[in-house]
């Protein structure tokens, strides 16, 4: 498996055991819940770019 960055990810008690279910739900663990949940959130906010095209550079 690729190296993967490990990091302290401190929350709300009642927001962990929503996320539990939810990646429970979706046969995942929390910690896949949260990556594919983050992956989600970034593809919405930079879409990626149609094929032939470059991707649009930043303007940020």
């Amino acid at each position: 498996m690729a190296d993967r960055k490990q990091f302290l990810l401190r929350m709300d008690p009642k927001l962990w055991a929503q996320l539990e279910r939810w990646a429970a739900d979706d046969l995942r663990s929390v910690n896949g819940q949260i990556e594919f949940l983050l992956r989600a959130a970034l593809a919405r906010r930079h879409p990626p770019a149609p094929p032939g095209r470059p991707p649009a550079a930043s303007s940020r």
